[in-house]
């Protein structure tokens, strides 16, 4: 990794950040049950969403203090029009590794190739069940078929690893560990697996279920190697299950706030130092008001040196998470 070109992004616990993560829009066309309420949310008014130039903006300014890796993520960043132009923007900037997507995959199939094109680099698909009727249930109303294929699509434009994501939940879809896990060994190397710990939200309440045991029932297709290869600059640990790397995110019981080196763009202007904590500045009156490039660097430090330790999310009781997390971009 290259060295910073101007003072890095360190916060007074001395966590560098290198990784950020981009929503460019906080609409979405599916409504999990875990991130949005039935009914929707009420969207962002299109003046107040970032323009792609002014997310380009800021990660040519954050790149020379050592931002290297980029993620866009929304809402559902693919039902934005021209998301190639804002791909292409990005991944033009000087000293970045890697610009990546997290999708739900609905309408990507016809979009990889030109995304690979444009410079995307790796794409995440979130993909909660291998059962149809299921499927349509957590994402009410989502389309597995459609999201299969575009997991197919990314495979075939050179995507890879396409990194599967799937939110455990008890008594919801913790049953599919096993088939999801024996489904993607076969697509492996090609893809790996990563399961999420559910994260509270206290209108949306489901039952959490821990890392260890995941990787307990897990053990039935065979050990379980750590994996210590650098698999990706984000929060999973890793393992390897036959031929298959498998992650587990475990915000919940296994806390990885010490080394969070992540910082969010919400795509309407806030720079979010932690999913938990919704207290932070936009960058959007900076960007649009005629500061310079050298203020919204200082305003962009100010706000990375007042990163809290770590959230207060816990399985039982503690801290649920505010806001939608269609705004935040997981």
């Amino acid at each position: 990794m290259t060295r910073p070109t101007t003072p890095a992004l360190l916060d007074r616990f001395g966590r560098l950040h290198t990784y950020l993560r981009v929503s460019v829009t906080d609409r979405c066309n599916y409504r999990c049950v875990y991130c949005l309420p039935e009914e929707g949310a009420s969207w962002l008014p299109r003046d107040g969403v970032l323009r792609y130039e002014e997310i380009a903006r800021v990660v040519r300014i954050m790149a020379p203090m050592g931002l290297r890796r980029v993620r866009l993520t929304g809402g559902e960043p693919t039902v934005r029009k021209d998301i190639e132009d804002l791909v292409a923007a990005v991944a033009a900037v000087p000293g970045l590794e890697e610009v990546t997507m997290t999708t739900n995959a609905h309408r990507f199939a016809p979009l990889a190739v030109g995304l690979r094109r444009a410079g995307l680099t790796r794409v995440n698909i979130s993909v909660d069940s291998l059962d149809p009727a299921r499927f349509a249930r957590i994402t009410r109303g989502g389309d597995l078929a459609a999201v299969l294929a575009g997991i197919d699509a990314a495979i075939d434009a050179g995507l890879t690893p396409v990194k599967l994501n799937m939110v455990v939940m008890r008594g919801v879809n913790d049953d599919e560990l096993l088939p999801m896990t024996r489904w993607a060994m076969e697509r492996a190397p090609a893809v790996q697996l990563r399961f999420i710990e559910y994260m509270p939200f206290a209108e949306r309440w489901h039952e959490n279920l821990p890392a260890a045991e995941m990787r307990a029932r897990l053990a039935a297709l065979g050990e379980l190697v750590p994996a210590p290869e650098r698999q990706g600059g984000g929060p999973a640990a890793h393992w390897r299950v036959g031929p298959l790397i498998v992650g587990f995110i475990a915000p919940i019981t296994e806390h990885f706030c010490a080394a969070c080196n992540r910082l969010r763009l919400l795509a309407d202007g806030h720079l979010r130092t932690c999913l938990a904590h919704e207290d932070t500045p936009s960058l959007l009156t900076s960007l649009r008001g005629g500061a310079s490039d050298e203020a919204i660097a200082g305003q962009i430090r100010t706000i990375v040196l007042g990163k809290p330790a770590g959230h207060l999310a816990e399985a039982e009781g503690g801290k649920a998470f505010e806001g939608v997390m269609t705004q935040i971009g997981g």
